[in-house]
């Protein structure tokens, strides 16, 4: 884990659109993800289970556009990246406390590719890849329930530390909150994502005085920005809401709009995620 310095929060603050995207594989889905943001018009995008090392990804691709980007990738598995036109400054890989995992679990457990930070704009912009949890008997689901602690007393800490400070938490949280974030709550009965562990260790980030910002702006239910592969989930309209931006409450005042971009999830090669965006005054 890399540290970094003050939050400059008392930097200028610009309008700011960013957005986060579980793009599943940048390197499979480099053109559509190039042409999204051309047509989106963000100034940041965090991306999620971009699936390589840091020396694989197609930088070059972003700078073509205007986009400077930091990635944090170990392996074909997880990685996470944030895009932006508005400036990348101490950038920060993994969070104080963040949990490792391995298989096994007598071996040290590293840490993995789930954190990337910097500021961007003036605001601390997070990428985050929360783990899966698998199944409630697995220790993955511990793992999971211990990151997401570890996240909160790191973040709760930085508004304490400073009222004013612009954070930004986004990314895939693998959490469906509410029983309208799924499709069907018998479906899920005794699964991960809806469990109630899982559901108290996102509300409390509220507690600690974060705000979810997209809800708002896109009310359930049925709205979604996950839909699986198989079983023809997504034309059946069964999907999960679980791409989120929690942000301090300094930030969240700002939140002026929020969208999930549903069409990228249709057509060939499209990510198992859809977009989801927030533009901040």
């Amino acid at each position: 884990m890399s540290s970094h310095s003050s939050q400059a929060q008392d930097a200028p603050r610009s309008p700011l659109t960013l957005a986060t995207w579980n793009v599943n594989s940048i390197r499979a889905r480099a053109d559509r993800v190039i042409d999204w943001i051309g047509r989106s018009d963000v100034d940041v995008l965090a991306m999620q289970e971009t699936k390589c090392k840091d020396s694989q990804f197609p930088y070059e691709r972003f700078a073509e556009i205007g986009y400077e980007v930091a990635h944090f990738g170990l392996s074909q598995w997880n990685g996470v990246a944030i895009a932006s036109r508005v400036g990348l400054e101490d950038v920060q890989t993994g969070f104080p406390g963040m949990p490792g995992f391995a298989k096994d679990p007598e071996a040290e457990q590293a840490g993995e590719a789930r954190a990337i930070s910097a500021l961007a704009g003036g605001i601390r912009v997070w990428s985050l890849y929360v783990p899966n949890g698998r199944e409630l008997t697995d220790r993955h689901y511990g793992y999971k329930l211990d990151w997401l602690a570890a996240l909160r007393t790191y973040a709760e800490k930085q508004v304490t530390d400073d009222a004013g400070a612009q954070i930004a938490l986004v990314g895939d949280w693998n959490v469906a909150p509410l029983d309208e974030d799924v499709w069907d709550m018998e479906f899920f009965e005794g699964k991960t994502h809806v469990s109630q562990p899982e559901r108290d260790a996102f509300t409390a980030f509220a507690d600690a005085g974060y705000k979810e910002i997209t809800r708002g702006f896109t009310p359930g239910p049925g709205v979604y920005t996950y839909w699986d592969y198989t079983q023809l989930r997504f034309p059946k309209k069964q999907g999960m809401r679980i791409d989120f931006q929690v942000c301090s409450p300094a930030l969240a005042d700002r939140a002026t709009e929020a969208s999930i971009d549903r069409e990228e999830r249709k057509g060939k090669g499209a990510s198992d995620h859809a977009p989801v965006i927030a533009r901040f005054a």
